[in-house]
């Protein structure tokens, strides 16, 4: 095994993506240097870098996991820093996509790149072995492609493109360092126009465009038909066009006119019309205010084609789609599509089709097999499904046959027949994704997946239709399971509770799971780790409490039948801090109220950097009752080491007053709901492993649970002093009656209550004012009007 290391990145662009990609850099803790071109005489040298790292600082979504990091970039030009460059093991070019500029660039900085560095350009399209042109043999060797998608910190794709030149193990290298480094989904592509992504998903919009057209439908009627209904990005085509930007949809339009004059889809590359109109006005979409879409006050209006004027939008799918789409079989789905009389139908099935066609057409040249297609599709434009997906899932042979009959009957986009393999042999009678691997074209056979080693940190790898691979919620072997939970183990000595509740809410059933969970791995394991098999697929950890299950109790017996509920859950927790073995909360997602609780009392927490974690019971107007406030206080008194504990409590109560939810695990670490030794995983197909190596390892290093120490507390003292905060804030018209009575509770409850400053407390003192507090806001009519608020609409009331 040899050991590479990526120990500092150079960035050459402070643009858009070249800047989010030096942010995310940060976020995993890889040293990086952002350069680009001096300031203008009079202004400061490195100005385009700041002003780009400010900038960074107001995105939304945001490139920091905490914008704090920000000072951690280190600001370079190409006229005086040059030789930084020496220093760094990987270079990512990131300038606007001239070949010309791209050229001049290299030229400059290529002598200053060290012997044994990776040198990569984040291009969106252009050909990489052109760009590696007037380097030495040396150098080729080191140099390819590395597509990132925008928002880098959000999107799991990376493209990495190779030239005939490039020495396979820097591929390896810099495939290890994006998947457990920075967390993405890398699929290698050839160096061909656009590469795979790019090629397919903005084809897919092209025909879409050209479809909508063709059936008369407008720009809002599209995007509810090919957005989450379609199992893709919620913006649909025309909006997901406005944020890319119409100007960049452009360019890579363009790419593909310039570079594929041949190919026989060529006339769909065309720029329509609509979109040159829109760019000559300088319309580009979300950036300028206006594009297909434009915010007039509070309404959105759309862009009707035929006169060119923005008009009321809004309109849905017809219902007779809407439930064609509700169908969960994908062979009646398709076929109702196909035999639609409804035009939104037919137009469904044409851009299926027509994307079934490029791809059939395309994937010899593209890419090395369908599954990189369908990977690069659902990683970088959001499909839940890829294209070669839904075919084989739809019956491969049957859709074959309909695109052949279209294509016969000039309905397609061009007559270039399919492929014969798509007719013939195993494709023909397994389709393109089996057991052994996914189909290539180019060598006709079925290629497994890759075996680097980075791999192995992924028990269970993003799943593909048809591969036959056993996902986390079958796999290893069960010890229990019903409706709520499921435990089991893989043979590796760590027992694993799986949530099954919608959302993971905690009720009953969870809690007689964590409960066996923490019996079973006392008897027979070296730890438990909490992790549900959606956590990688943007699932929750927990989103709380499950209220509803506990509304049957508190309509028969009032407040007092729901104390019982709220005492075994606290006992729970409590059960889980102080166990025998090592508790891993396995965070991803949300952990919400009775969610962030859970991982609050595990012994270690193992985060996803997309982990969304907050106390936000106020919301639904009541308090945290799981032991949310009792470790506050616990925390704060630690933390103060002999000092103001007040000081030290500020950050906890004001967490839960507000009910603030961290933007991401880096943020939950400033916010004191992850501890400085607490993980951050930066792919979430990693998180079980870490949690397991973790529980493990403390077990094996003489893991004892911590014994139950007294909390000094500030009393009286602290809870007149926030109490007075509140007031100003009440009077104020800042916040509600409603709000500052929740405001303090919370106070009195963190504070230890009405007693001396410095007093002596248990926590179960602590859990018991909780347990209070909460039992008498449910009797509170305002706070009832939130909960119901809630449970009916699924947002919170402002009373």
């Amino acid at each position: 095994m040899t050991n590479f290391t990526v120990k500092k990145v150079a960035v050459l662009g402070a643009g858009v993506m070249g800047a989010q990609i030096a942010a995310h850099c940060v976020n995993a803790k890889v040293p990086v240097v952002l350069f680009d071109l001096p300031g203008k005489e009079g202004t400061p040298k490195n100005g385009i870098v700041l002003r780009a790292i400010e900038n960074l600082k107001k995105m939304s979504p945001a490139p920091f996991g905490d914008k704090a990091d920000a000072e951690l970039i280190q600001v370079a030009n190409y006229e005086d820093n040059l030789d930084l460059l020496a220093g760094c093991d990987l270079i990512i070019e990131a300038i606007a996509e001239r070949m010309d500029w791209k050229h001049d660039l290299y030229k400059k900085v290529a002598p200053h790149i060290g012997a044994n560095a990776i040198f990569a350009s984040n291009t969106s399209g252009l050909s990489i072995t052109t760009l590696s042109e007037g380097f030495d043999e040396e150098l080729k060797s080191r140099y390819c492609g590395v597509h990132f998608f925008n928002p880098p910190r959000y999107m799991h794709l990376v493209e990495l493109i190779p030239t005939a030149a490039t020495k396979p193990e820097i591929l390896d290298q810099l495939e290890t360092f994006l998947t457990s480094a920075l967390g993405k989904g890398v699929v290698r592509a050839k160096d061909t126009p656009n590469f795979i992504a790019n090629r397919v998903g903005v084809f897919g919009m092209m025909a879409t465009i050209h479809e909508a057209e063709k059936f008369g439908l407008s720009v809002d009627v599209v995007d509810d038909l090919t957005g989450s209904k379609l199992g893709r990005a919620s913006s649909g085509t025309f909006r997901t066009a406005d944020v890319v930007g119409l100007d960049t949809m452009g360019h890579v339009i363009k790419t593909m006119q310039d570079y594929l004059p041949n190919d026989p889809f060529a006339a769909i590359y065309k720029t329509p019309e609509v979109l040159s109109k829109l760019v000559e006005k300088g319309a580009l979409g979300s950036k300028t205010g206006a594009g297909f879409y434009k915010k007039v006050g509070k309404d959105i209006m759309r862009l009707d084609f035929a006169t060119g004027e923005y008009v009321a939008g809004g309109a849905k799918a017809a219902d007779i789609i809407a439930r064609i789409l509700k169908e969960k079989d994908p062979v009646k789905k398709m076929k109702a599509l196909r035999e639609s009389t409804n035009p939104q139908g037919q137009f469904l099935w044409a851009i299926f089709r027509d994307v079934f066609h490029y791809i059939a057409v395309h994937m010899k040249d593209i890419a090395d097999n369908a599954r990189d297609i369908d990977f690069a599709l659902r990683w970088g434009f959001g499909w839940k499904s890829g294209p070669f997906e839904t075919w084989q899932a739809a019956g491969w042979t049957q859709i074959a046959e309909w695109v052949k009959a279209d294509i016969d009957a000039g309905q397609a986009l061009c007559s270039e027949p399919l492929p014969a393999w798509v007719f013939e042999g195993q494709v023909a009678e397994k389709g393109v994704h089996t057991p052994e691997g996914s189909y290539s074209a180019a060598s006709n056979s079925y290629v497994p997946r890759s075996t680097l080693d980075v791999y192995k940190r992924q028990e269970f790898r993003a799943q593909i239709f048809g591969s036959g691979a056993i996902d986390g919620t079958k796999a290893g072997t069960t010890v229990f399971e019903d409706e709520s939970v499921r435990l089991w183990h893989s043979g590796d000595e760590v027992l694993v509770i799986s949530l099954k509740t919608k959302m993971h809410v905690i009720g009953d059933g969870v809690i007689k799971g964590l409960k066996m969970g923490l019996e079973e791995a006392g008897k027979n394991f070296k730890g438990l780790v909490i992790w549900s098999a959606d956590a990688a697929d943007g699932g929750a950890f927990s989103a709380g409490a499950d209220l509803q299950s506990a509304l049957p109790a508190f309509m028969q017996g009032g407040a007092k039948a729901v104390d019982p509920i709220i005492k075994e859950l606290q006992d729970t927790f409590q059960a889980m801090k102080y166990s025998n073995v090592p508790v891993v909360a396995a965070v991803a997602g949300l952990a919400l109220g009775g969610g962030c609780e859970m991982a609050l009392h595990a012994s270690k927490r193992v985060a996803s950097i997309e982990s969304y974690i907050g106390l936000v019971e106020v919301g639904v107007g009541l308090i945290p009752a799981g032991g949310g406030l009792k470790e506050a206080a616990v925390r704060a008194f630690k933390e103060a080491k002999g000092n103001d504990i007040l000081q030290f409590l500020k950050t906890g109560f004001t967490n839960a007053a507000t009910a603030q939810v961290s933007k991401s695990a880096l943020e939950a670490k400033a916010m004191g709901y992850l501890k400085e030794d607490d993980v951050i995983v930066f792919n979430p197909y990693e998180l079980l492993h870490v949690a397991k190596v973790t529980a493990r390892a403390m077990f094996d290093a003489g893991y004892r649970a911590p014994i139950q120490r007294p909390v000094t507390v500030t009393g009286r003292y602290g809870w007149a002093t926030i109490k007075g905060q509140l007031v100003n804030m009440r009077d104020g018209g800042f916040i509600s009656a409603h709000d500052f009575k929740l405001g303090d509770m919370i106070a009195e409850i963190v504070s230890g209550g009405d007693i001396d400053q410095g007093s002596v407390v248990s926590e179960q003192w602590l859990l018991d004012m909780e347990r209070k507090a909460f039992l008498e806001l449910l009797n509170n009519p305002k706070s009832q009007e939130r909960i119901m608020g809630m449970l009916q609409t699924g947002k919170p009331v402002r009373n």
